[in-house]
């Protein structure tokens, strides 16, 4: 009688513990995600839809997408909460005070933010949206210190009444790493995800602005990798940007090599090229050997031809020329494993 007393005890025991377990994994609250931004975010915005059942069919599944904004139909079922505000410059609602109720309402733990397009289209300057990026993340990191903001190179854009919108663009996703590395903290790290690279206004959007449903596949694409970095808690900053010694050989021009954010597998870098000559350039050519096996996977801003470790970058049709003491940048992502030496470029 005792021995059968004992062993229903026993069991009684591990099925209690086992409930406990299962009702504290099962309690632990989701993750909250908001994708912040405007039409390219909110309407429908179905780039969110393809990533929300990519998360799921991999595993991540504690999460939550959230926003003051419902879903808008995108043909399939999906978390569809979001701020994505069609028409909205990013300089409105940071001078309007407007994220801080929509954080307060939803209380995120990541935003992915796609903005900026408006003020782009509206001949903001690029200091000027920055400033109000600064303004959003200080009132994301009010609502949680702990916030992780992913930030978008927003998409190319050609409309037809915006001749000069490429080029503002271009200029806009030029000035964010360096934001974004001057931004970022240890508690809450800012990752730059480029959507522009590799998007085409002619193939992935129907209007020169918003993405059909290839170019919501790359938008997708893009975000997923960066976001599960994020989830997983590998995402981490590089809060004091890596400088080479700039090396200046004969030709009057010189390369400035920076690593302007690093993760575990991948990192951000970024080459400022200067004339440092008396007469204008019309083209520039930059070369480095990686030490360590790095591999540039993107690039934006120059022409990539790497041979095995060794890099050669040229300008593309809108940055070769040169007045003297004028310069240029040009960035990239790559892969590395182990050491990340940061290499010495040179330029001619």
């Amino acid at each position: 009688m005792r021995r059968t007393t004992a062993v229903l005890a026993a069991m009684l025991a591990l099925a209690a513990a086992v409930l406990i377990a299962t009702t504290s994994q099962a309690g632990a609250a989701p993750i909250k995600i908001m994708p912040l931004g405007d039409s390219i975010t909110g309407s429908p915005g179905c780039w969110r839809a393809l990533l929300w059942n990519r998360l799921q069919s991999t595993g991540h599944t504690n999460i939550d997408f959230v926003g003051t904004l419902p879903p808008q139909g995108c043909g399939v079922s999906y978390d569809g909460d979001n701020e994505g505000h069609g028409g909205f410059l990013a300089t409105n609602v940071a001078n309007q005070n407007q994220l801080p109720g929509w954080l307060a309402a939803t209380r995120p733990d990541i935003v992915l933010m796609h903005f900026g397009t408006n003020d782009v289209w509206s001949n903001i300057a690029p200091a000027t949206i920055l400033s109000a990026f600064t303004t959003l993340v200080n009132q994301m990191r009010a609502s949680n210190p702990a916030m992780k903001i992913l930030v978008a190179k927003i998409i190319p854009m050609n409309p037809s009444t915006c001749p000069d919108c490429a080029q503002r663009t271009v200029n806009f996703n030029n000035a964010i790493p360096a934001w974004a590395a001057a931004t970022s903290t240890q508690q809450s790290p800012i990752t730059v995800v480029d959507q522009w690279t590799g998007f085409s206004t002619n193939t992935d959007t129907y209007d020169g602005v918003h993405p059909n449903a290839a170019g919501d596949q790359k938008m997708s694409d893009k975000w997923y990798p960066a976001l599960v970095s994020a989830l997983s808690g590998t995402s981490t900053p590089t809060v004091t940007p890596t400088i080479t010694p700039t090396v200046t050989p004969p030709g009057g021009c010189t390369a400035t090599y920076r690593n302007t954010g690093q993760w575990q597998g991948g990192f951000q870098g970024e080459v400022t090229v200067r004339n440092t000559g008396t007469t204008p350039r019309s083209s520039w050519t930059v070369r480095w050997t990686f030490a360590n096996g790095q591999q540039i996977t993107q690039i934006w801003g120059g022409a990539l031809n790497a041979v095995g470790s060794a890099v050669t970058v040229q300008n593309v049709s809108w940055n070769g020329q040169l007045t003297p003491g004028a310069s240029t940048t040009f960035g990239f992502l790559a892969s590395w494993n182990g050491t990340n030496t940061a290499p010495t470029p040179t330029c001619s």
